[in-house]
């Protein structure tokens, strides 16, 4: 039985088989928390649960777990991942003894443990309590902590309601769903005087409705930042992929005043990826949405700002000065500035595609439509590695995945480890040579004409679900003439502006490019944007925190 010593509403559990200890956490938890931090203990991962649901039920806040690793029946790693379910934002801690340190270090991957303790920790002030003290301090200004729910109200087959779903759900916004075909749905429409035909609804904490949000107020308004606090900076980071947040980590943490503007989540790509296993650090594999948390977090306390929900729509030089203009009129501008926009998957050309997309038809993974996958067929468009990585997530609960690829085999463009999960996932069947032709379907996908490019045969087959990843373009339309790019859009940079030995002609410093440098001076491009990138999420880390080092060495030029 959990036992709790009383005080505020926001909770420290420990949980340990062993009385002793488990008095012992507890005692030295309250001498240092007990004035502010009400303390629950354990002695089970069993007992343990079923306080944390309990707080649940109340309502209250749990803002550290602390658990044995070693504990019968459950122990410390397993308790924690049931933990997560009730408890997300909640600290997770595992006691450990020097020989269970391996198990410790498995633990960051399996249950994004953020400590781990050696016992003895005494004394606690060296120990125990610095510890403690930064984990309950990186709760406090998390976005983890409960809030009244945001309620969406949406037709089940809408493209709109689908992105306002995408949107929340990729920049890690609680909500709650309602189909309007419910009688949930209908009553909450009716207390909102909202009119079916205008749909989706949003009821915000307070109960305020927003009728068919765009991303820009709908992000206002669940407590997301979208105004900059300044208007001039050291460096603007325009894009929150792996290269954008890994600018924005190494810029704030070496002292630019630096803001990162996102046009829809953080992420990127990658942050809709369901399994990244090559990933540096990461033996176990690392989902996207995870990795981007992490790195948001990271950019975030080292000071950096996010600003999300706001689209740019200019670049320009003004002397010294570098202004980023936005959609609505506004600007800042800064020193410096790094592209990090990212590209985004080309659209199906397929009859029909165009009509179905959000209905059945999804660019990306859109991992709040998988739920709705379990047990029915689902086919997958594409053969590199974000394709087969939405391949083995949507296995896990599809009847059945194919894998629709227009080369002769997958080896041309996925990474090999994933070639093998694929042919070893009894459910997921591979059709080389095929394209989709045509989409069928009225108000959501039901159909698909597929066609055999050596045979010339087509097929016509049932399919509610399908997702596409068939290459992609980059973002860059918006710079029009500001920077050199190639034929495809791709930015030039570096090397690539001087291919004859001479810069370009507009340049107007006496060296040459830097090696990330466009071709405006102080104007750096990380990442998938650029042309001839390697497309990887570590190369686009490693491109942002070289580009920070770049616009250093530029600043200490100007």
């Amino acid at each position: 039985m959990a036992q709790a010593v009383e005080g505020t509403r926001t909770v420290i559990l420990t949980v340990d088989d062993d009385p002793g200890v488990s008095r012992a956490v507890a005692r030295d938890l309250r001498r240092r928390y007990g004035q502010s931090y009400r303390i629950v203990r354990a002695e089970s991962g069993d007992s343990a649960l079923d306080a944390l649901r309990e707080l649940k039920l109340r309502g209250d806040l749990v803002a550290v777990i602390l658990a044995d690793y070693r504990m019968p029946q459950m122990n410390g790693i397993e308790f924690l991942e049931q933990a997560l379910d009730v408890y997300p934002g909640a600290r997770r801690v595992l006691l450990t003894a020097y020989a269970d340190t391996n198990a410790a270090i498995d633990a960051i991957n399996v249950v994004d443990l953020d400590h781990y303790l050696l016992k003895p920790w005494d004394p606690p002030e060296e120990k125990l309590y610095p510890v403690l003290d930064d984990l309950l301090e990186a709760w406090r200004h998390s976005d983890f902590r409960p809030v009244p729910s945001i309620k969406v109200v949406g037709h089940r087959w809408s493209a709109r309601s689908s992105e306002v779903r995408e949107f929340l759900a990729r920049n890690q916004v609680p909500y709650r769903w309602y189909s309007v075909e419910e009688p949930e749905g209908q009553r909450l429409l009716a207390a909102a005087g909202a009119d079916e035909h205008r749909l989706p609804l949003v009821i915000t904490p307070d109960g305020s409705p927003l009728v068919e949000p765009e991303a820009p107020e709908l992000a206002a308004r669940v407590g997301l930042a979208t105004t900059p606090t300044a208007d001039f900076y050291d460096l603007v980071v325009i894009g929150g992929g792996p290269a954008g947040l890994g600018a924005a980590v190494y810029g704030a943490s070496e002292g630019l005043r630096t803001v990162l503007v996102e046009r829809s989540a953080t992420g990127g790509q990658a942050g809709q990826s369901s399994r990244i296993e090559n990933y540096l650090g990461f033996p176990d594999g690392v989902s996207g949405g995870q990795l981007t948390e992490r790195a948001r977090r990271q950019a975030a306390k080292f000071g950096a700002e996010i600003l999300t929900a706001r689209e740019v729509t200019a670049l320009e030089v003004n002397g010294a000065a570098r202004v980023v203009r936005f959609a609505d009129g506004s600007a800042i501008a800064a020193h410096s500035v790094i592209l990090a926009t990212g590209v985004q998957y080309r659209q199906l050309a397929a009859a029909g595609c165009a009509d179905l997309t959000g209905c059945g038809v999804f660019y990306g993974s859109a991992l709040t439509e998988a739920a709705s996958c379990q047990g029915q067929d689902v086919y997958v468009v594409g053969g590199a590695n974000s394709a087969g990585q939405a391949a083995m997530y949507l296995s896990r609960g599809a009847k059945s995945v194919t894998l629709l690829v227009r080369g002769p085999d997958l080896s041309v463009s996925m990474s090999h480890y994933l070639v093998q999960q694929i042919g070893e996932a009894p459910n997921i069947s591979v059709r080389c040579h095929t394209v989709v032709e045509t989409a069928h379907g009225s108000d959501h996908l039901e159909n698909l004409t597929l066609r055999h490019m050596v045979t010339g045969e087509t097929e016509r087959v049932d399919a509610q679900w399908m997702f596409v990843f068939i290459g992609a373009a980059p973002l860059t339309d918006w710079l029009d003439d500001t920077v050199l790019r190639d034929e495809r859009g791709f930015i030039l940079a570096g090397p690539d502006l001087t291919s004859d030995g001479r810069p370009p002609q507009s340049w107007e410093l006496d060296r040459p490019p830097y090696h990330l440098e466009t071709s405006i001076p102080g104007v750096f491009v990380a990442g998938d944007a650029r042309a001839e990138s390697a497309k990887r999420v570590a190369s686009a880390v490693g491109e942002g925190a070289m580009a920070v080092m770049l616009v250093h060495r530029y600043l200490e030029q100007s």
